[in-house]
C-alpha cells in the first residue's frame, strides 16, 4: 500500500511539474479537427527547409 502511495504522489508531482513549466501554451484539448485544427502553412516550411541549402551552396 505504501509503494502506490509513494508512486502516486511521485507521479502527481511530476505531472504538476510538466504542466508548469508548459505555462499558457499547453493545450490539454485532445485532437482538433475541422475549423479548430491549426496546421503551419506549407510555403514557410519548404521556404525555411530550403534556406540552409542555398546558404551551403552559396558559400563554396
Amino acid at each position: 500500500m505504501l509503494k502506490i502511495l509513494i508512486g502516486f504522489i511521485i507521479f502527481a508531482a511530476l505531472a504538476i511539474f510538466v504542466i508548469m513549466k508548459g505555462g499558457n501554451s499547453l493545450d490539454m484539448g485532445g485532437e482538433k479537427h475541422g475549423e479548430d485544427a491549426v496546421h503551419a502553412p506549407a510555403e514557410a516550411a519548404s521556404g525555411a527547409a530550403s534556406a540552409p541549402v542555398a546558404e551551403a551552396s552559396a558559400a563554396k
